[in-house]
């Protein structure tokens, strides 16, 4: 099984249009320690020809472009990528639906939440029915992907995407189908795919222990950092992401699991990670964890 992270940063991207931190401008000047990032996203294969799509970046045209394995093959047009798999209904999550609007065919995979925001939203009928067959997924059901590779959706703690959001105050944190995570197996290995979560639990550690592969979500640092950085006026619980440092963090939760390698992904802007040379970054390292990179692969 082959993975390919296509992008490892979180919505906006890294350097975010629009900001002008220190490291975003390191970013911009060409810092080698500072190295851009797309929205996050990976692509799974069997067999090195067909490529299964998790999550449909707003960055997905650049990602498929710099991607050489999802190249058409044949004909005047084509695509290695057999079916796109969605974990939410964020925009960063589904705006990259749209780039795959020419009317080449493939299966999409999602839950009912899902769906039921890409049916509400009539810019995704550009997804012509006949063309692109939509399959709704049980969570908890595992479903063929081809045959070499199925892929299991499940429940993730998460809340409603930020467009569905009521008012600025706390939203709830729901353990149902609007926020989950993939396990993608080839009958001998597992990747768990989890690029959003908004708190641990012993179900979900339990699912994670002894996974080959853990992509898992790395927003932030610190609850509060972009509150400190200037950068916005939400704590990570408030966007529905738990965070990497401290007690209740992804390292401390995950340290004691047996993972075969553990990395970071959708990483935003803000999280001091992203720099090689920052302390941050050295602590990770130090508990095992890789940061993502776009291009990033691996082989099972």
């Amino acid at each position: 099984m082959d993975v390919i992270v296509l992008g490892a940063a979180a919505g906006g991207g890294f350097p975010q249009w629009n900001c002008h931190s220190p490291a975003s401008r390191r970013a911009r000047a060409g810092d080698t320690a500072a190295r851009p990032r797309t929205q996050a996203s990976i692509v799974v294969s069997g067999d090195g020809q067909r490529w299964h799509l998790f999550n449909a970046s707003p960055d997905l045209r650049r990602q498929l472009e710099l991607t050489s394995a999802l190249h058409p093959t044949h004909g005047r047009r084509s695509t290695p990528i057999a079916s796109v798999v969605l974990t939410g209904g964020d925009v960063d999550v589904i705006a990259g639906l749209l780039t795959l609007r020419e009317r080449e065919p493939f299966a999409l995979h999602a839950t009912t939440a899902v769906h039921a925001i890409l049916t509400a939203n009539p810019i995704f009928d550009v997804l012509a029915d006949g063309i692109v067959d939509r399959h709704t997924v049980m969570l908890g059901q595992p479903i063929a992907l081809d045959d070499t590779l199925t892929a299991t959706l499940f429940a993730v703690p998460g809340k409603v995407p930020l467009y569905m959001e009521d008012g600025d105050r706390m939203q709830p944190i729901l353990v149902d189908d609007t926020t989950v995570g993939a396990e993608i197996s080839d009958g001998t290995h597992r990747v768990l795919f989890i690029p959003g979560c908004a708190a641990m639990t012993d179900d979900l550690r339990a699912r994670i222990d002894g996974a080959d592969l853990l992509f898992f979500d790395a927003t932030l640092w610190d609850d509060d950092e972009m509150i400190h950085a200037g950068l916005g006026a939400k704590t990570g619980r408030r966007m529905g992401h738990m965070s990497m440092a401290g007690a209740g963090g992804s390292i401390a939760s995950l340290a004691d699991l047996t993972i075969g390698r553990r990395i970071a992904l959708h990483i935003n802007n803000s999280n001091p990670v992203l720099l090689d040379d920052s302390p941050e970054r050295t602590e990770a390292e130090a508990a095992k964890w890789i940061i993502a990179e776009d291009g990033l692969r691996f082989t099972l």
